[in-house]
């Protein structure tokens, strides 16, 4: 009977269904997102603690900002951590990508095995882990780094290695190695995009005489770069929201000498121990501001160096 059905009612009958079958998830964005996302917005102008009502006090909270030192402060240690995990974690990522894409005996064991860690990355568990691997008393990486292998085992060379998350100095780098540990995410992302590459342009490659890197350079890296901007951009949003390993390792202080205090630590202390959920709403509009603009940056940057391909490619 569908198919005597006429065309005009067919359509509304799809549109209505297409509704009813989505509502729940707008009900759901409604509620759970936008909602908040405006009371946020209207909080950021006025003086809240929770115990009474707002107060209105327009653009205070932006100008008390100018003024906090804490707020540099988080958004340099939240702007260093990013230009060295994004880009690390990229080339780390990718490296990987490219290895597991041979054609090697056990292939989807090595695959399964690499990914695994991804799946607890940014967790307590791995906050944990990272401070006794990189403990300075009894920590194994200080360990191998003070011993060299020689004929008889690890011989001692009196080298004493960094205080890692106890030295101001140490604290990013630390928290940069402890990125690493999420590599599985974006290393699947880009297995994908290498398997999708003609294998057409490599055989091409091949004949007009190109190496191994040449064809990385001409070939992959073209055709992948979509795939890199993609990556390279939900790096960016993600290592801004760091939260978790940064509270746990410094107990929620953002120590030593707020060498650890990253934008979201310091956007929580505001809102969840200090109650100024206005001054809290502030700082997350201004992250999103910063977000927005790497983004947008990132997307005009990258106008002329990624390649998408064109019906008139096929």
């Amino acid at each position: 009977m569908v198919g005597l059905m006429p065309k005009g009612k067919l359509a509304r009958r799809e549109a209505m269904w297409f509704w009813v079958f989505i509502a729940p998830w707008i009900i759901g964005f409604i509620l759970f997102r936008g909602f908040p996302i405006l009371v946020s917005l209207l909080w950021s102008f006025t003086q809240y603690n929770v115990a009474s009502p707002p107060i209105w006090i327009g653009l205070g909270n932006y100008n008390d900002l100018l003024n906090d030192r804490i707020f540099f402060k988080s958004l340099q240690v939240s702007a260093t951590y990013t230009f060295a995990a994004v880009p690390l974690g990229l080339m780390f990522s990718l490296a990987l990508a490219m290895l597991l894409n041979q054609q090697v005996p056990f292939l989807g064991v090595f695959r399964t095995l690499y990914y695994m860690p991804s799946l607890i990355a940014g967790s307590v568990s791995v906050a944990i882990l990272f401070q006794f691997l990189l403990n300075p008393a009894f920590g194994i990486v200080n360990y191998v780094i003070s011993r060299m292998v020689g004929p008889d085992g690890l011989i001692p060379l009196g080298i004493t290695g960094p205080n890692w998350f106890f030295d101001a100095n140490w604290v990013v780098p630390s928290f940069v190695l402890l990125s690493l540990w999420g590599f599985g995410g974006p290393m699947l992302i880009y297995l994908a995009g290498l398997q999708g590459v003609p294998t057409q342009l490599y055989e091409a490659a091949r004949i007009d005489g190109a190496n191994a890197w040449q064809r990385f350079r001409n070939v992959t890296l073209p055709m992948i770069s979509p795939v890199i901007l993609f990556t390279f951009i939900t790096g960016i949003i993600g290592s801004f929201q760091v939260f978790t390993p940064a509270y746990i390792i410094s107990n929620g202080q953002g120590g030593p000498n707020y060498a650890s205090m990253f934008y979201v630590l310091y956007l929580y202390l505001t809102a969840f121990r200090r109650y100024r959920f206005g001054y809290a709403s502030a700082l997350a509009w201004i992250l999103f501001l910063v977000i927005f603009v790497l983004t947008v940056l990132a997307l005009h940057i990258s106008r002329r160096s990624v390649y998408y391909e064109s019906p008139d490619d096929e």
